[in-house]
């Protein structure tokens, strides 16, 4: 009796301390201000270009969010603006001024309107990178997406063509697969996507084949990944 009231003891402080482990010390966008420029000693200024045509942001607009951070602190309260061409998170301070984060890293997810955005390591030409993600689906395998804007160069008049300005154009989003906290591994084509799956690599084979999951399509690629961290 005496070691199992011990034992129970034991859980409930492990409970404890690894729920205390999960909170955040919560602040707001004041003290994101403050705090953030202690840590870096100056915010990045964002330059608009207001002669591009198009949209470089994911949401031109900016929404009121809340960041969180890898050092388990949380800011509530801070307008955001998430620019996909230059992969800047962008906030407007007290001041109305609007700047990009210098230090992106602290980022563990940021959180804004329909969006969840992290910034995480990537494989890209062989080479490990950083960047911020739109998060699908968090697991033991996780699935992002990546979008795309491409700057197009303005064009001079030619025969029978009027010039062009230059404009951003937005792309379909690029997915990637991440396994733990390793780097997030980009979805190329759909006879290479079984390999990209640590296990089960023949259930989930199976499961594409049936379920026609093409490496473009999200809500496929959704479903194909909650399949996996179920089995």
């Amino acid at each position: 009796m005496k070691r199992l009231f011990l034992t129970s003891l034991l859980l409930i402080f492990t409970t404890i301390v690894c729920s205390a482990q999960s909170v955040y010390d919560i602040r707001n966008a004041v003290d994101f201000f403050e705090s953030y420029k202690m840590q870096t000693g100056e915010y990045s200024t964002f330059l608009t270009e207001n002669e591009i045509e198009g949209s470089p942001f994911l949401n031109d607009e900016f929404i009121e969010g809340t960041i969180y951070t890898y050092q388990k602190v949380q800011f509530n309260g801070i307008p955001l603006r998430y620019n996909v061409y230059n992969d800047e998170l962008q906030f407007r301070n007290s001041g109305e001024q609007v700047m990009a984060m210098a230090t992106p890293e602290i980022v563990e997810k940021a959180v804004f309107g329909k969006y969840q955005l992290s910034y995480i390591p990537y494989q890209l030409s062989k080479k490990i990178k950083r960047g911020f993600f739109i998060i699908l689906h968090e697991g033991e395998l996780s699935l992002y997406a990546r979008p795309v804007v491409d700057y197009q160069k303005p064009k001079e008049a030619a025969p029978y063509k009027d010039p062009e300005p230059a404009q951003f154009i937005q792309r379909p989003s690029v997915y990637y697969l991440r396994v733990g906290k390793e780097a997030a591994v980009k979805i190329e084509t759909k006879k290479d996507l079984p390999q990209l799956f640590p296990e089960h690599q023949e259930a989930i084979t199976t499961y594409i084949k049936k379920n026609k999951v093409k490496p473009n399509k999200e809500a496929p690629l959704v479903a194909l990944v909650k399949y996996y961290n179920s089995l």
